[in-house]
């Protein structure tokens, strides 16, 4: 399964302003644009739909720009993909109406994708915006988190925050 452009878009979005949450100035398109060398309009109408679901909370004008309307551990990742892909069919015989093949009643593919599908949700289901931009732990640490500074990602901003 790939994720398509506009779901990429729309999770580094998130993923963006989940970074940001603690600045005081909200984040702009132009900024996440320039970040990850998008479009600044195809980012707009991104940012147009996260809004019109509920997802930020958008101020126009000087001094505007974009903010997660709720904590980032409250965003689930697998809603956003959901949210954003609209087509799961991994290969024809999902679709009844456009199944051609031949096979599908002796065939068991399709129940082997379609419990990948699940199972590819099912982790993402179990995933925030909020677990994509948190520092990774040190080696040797399990899941304990480090104490030190978080590393800047390339395309997130340089934000030094002590955990």
């Amino acid at each position: 399964m790939r994720l398509t452009q506009w779901t990429d878009y729309a999770l580094r979005v998130l993923m963006y302003c989940a970074a940001c949450q603690e600045r005081e100035q909200p984040v702009t398109i132009s900024e996440v644009a320039e970040a990850h060398g998008i479009s600044r309009s195809h980012l707009t109408k991104i940012v147009q739909q996260l809004a019109a679901q509920g997802l930020l909370d958008t101020t126009r004008g000087r001094g505007g720009g974009m903010r997660l309307m709720k904590p980032a551990h409250e965003i689930n990742l697998g809603a956003i993909v959901r949210m954003t892909e609209t087509d799961f069919d991994m290969v024809e015989c999902f679709n009844a109406e456009l199944n051609q093949c031949r096979m599908s009643s002796h065939c068991r593919l399709q129940s082997v994708l379609s419990n990948a599908t699940r199972a590819y949700l099912a982790v993402l289901d179990g995933l925030s915006v909020a677990d994509l931009v948190a520092p990774q732990p040190a080696a040797g640490q399990g899941a304990r988190v480090s104490a030190q500074a978080m590393r800047w990602v390339p395309g997130l901003p340089q934000v030094v925050r002590s955990i």
